[in-house]
């Protein structure tokens, strides 16, 4: 299948640079996944199109302050570190800009002198693997230090670093926010429970490859990056009994969906308390075993993402949502809108 097909039209100014005041004050698109009809809403009503029984399931992980900016001890040029994964103790695979500058041994400083690092290795596309040192606590420090490693494509500064964390945000470890969540309040989920609807929270570590293009023509040739996950024992029996109970479930984002289907086909669609490193890659032809539906938000053309959503809900379907949603001047990407499928 050829990436090509996953390609639609973006105006740049559909790119939302800011979060709005209100999380769920966003616009909510309802894509029926069988016949391609749209319903326009707002984020709030989604609880209308959520019956008791159902379970929503969200991802907790915590973005933390990854991006550093520094210089090279020896000479004072200007380095930015992008902490990517804590492979063991103080040792990090980080993405360094600009790489060429960062050599086996070169000791990197942030902070005046409260943070160091080493580089102890070297791979493609600007990766180093950094020693740091320091005195305290290393997350502590990197609250102090580190900034909100924003995506690409968001230009303007975050003046409030929490609007890049859910509201759920629990377990630190992701180098990108799983957006999807950004428009629930504590409010709004309060009021899914009330109705009956049942919460429960997964934890995947959003790495950067979120954001890498694919670099191939045709989709069986391209590599996912890998991701850490954990399920619960108690979220696993909680989706199992919704399961046999009939009730539907329905993953906020694209990260939950690759956790819970990574687990549901390893187990012949059952869920098991576990955790790993999961690299799947959905894309149509997919035979979904996990889900029923999802919230997502709106994605960048030929990205894995939009290739994840149109597995769900068919690529013609998808890609005329997409075109409607360019037309009715939706925001997209993370700070942008989103889309309920169901």
């Amino acid at each position: 299948m050829k990436v090509d097909l996953f390609d639609f039209y973006l105006p740049e100014e559909l790119i939302a640079q800011t979060p709005l005041e209100k999380r769920d004050a966003s616009r909510l698109m309802v894509l029926n996944k069988e016949t391609g009809d749209i319903k326009h809403e707002t984020f709030h009503d989604i609880i209308s199109y959520l019956q008791e029984g159902d379970c929503l399931v969200l991802n907790n992980t915590r973005v933390m302050p990854a991006r550093l900016f520094g210089t090279k001890e020896d000479t004072g040029a200007n380095i930015e570190v992008l902490l990517l994964k804590q492979t063991e103790g103080d040792t990090w695979e980080t993405l360094v800009k600009p790489a060429k500058r960062v050599k086996e041994g070169t000791v990197l400083t942030f902070g005046d002198g409260r943070l160091k690092a080493t580089c102890v290795g070297t791979g493609e596309q600007g990766g180093r693997v950094l020693q740091f040192e320091y005195e305290g606590i290393f997350y502590e420090v990197l609250d102090q230090l580190g900034e909100m490693p924003l995506p690409p494509y968001i230009k303007e500064q975050l003046d409030d670093r929490e609007r890049y964390q859910t509201v759920f945000a629990r377990e630190r470890g992701s180098a990108a926010a799983p957006t999807a969540g950004l428009h629930f309040t504590e409010e709004l989920l309060e009021e899914i429970k009330q109705k009956g609807v049942h919460i429960a929270f997964i934890t995947l570590h959003v790495g950067l490859g979120t954001f890498r293009p694919v670099s191939v023509d045709n989709l069986e040739e391209h590599d996912m990056h890998a991701e850490f996950y954990q399920i619960g024992e108690g979220t696993a029996a909680l989706l199992n009994e919704v399961r046999e109970q009939g009730g539907r479930i329905i993953s906020v984002g694209t990260t939950t969906t690759r956790t819970l289907e990574t687990i549901a086909s390893e187990h012949d669609g059952k869920f098991v308390a576990s955790s790993g490193w999961t690299n799947i890659f959905i894309f149509p032809g997919y035979e979904f075993r996990g889900i029923d539906g999802m919230i997502t938000n709106f994605h960048l053309p030929k990205s894995t993402l939009i290739m994840l959503v149109s597995a769900l809900a068919g690529r013609e379907h998808v890609l005329h949502a997409y075109n409607t949603a360019v037309e009715q001047k939706y925001r997209f990407f993370s700070f942008g809108d989103a889309m309920l499928i169901i």
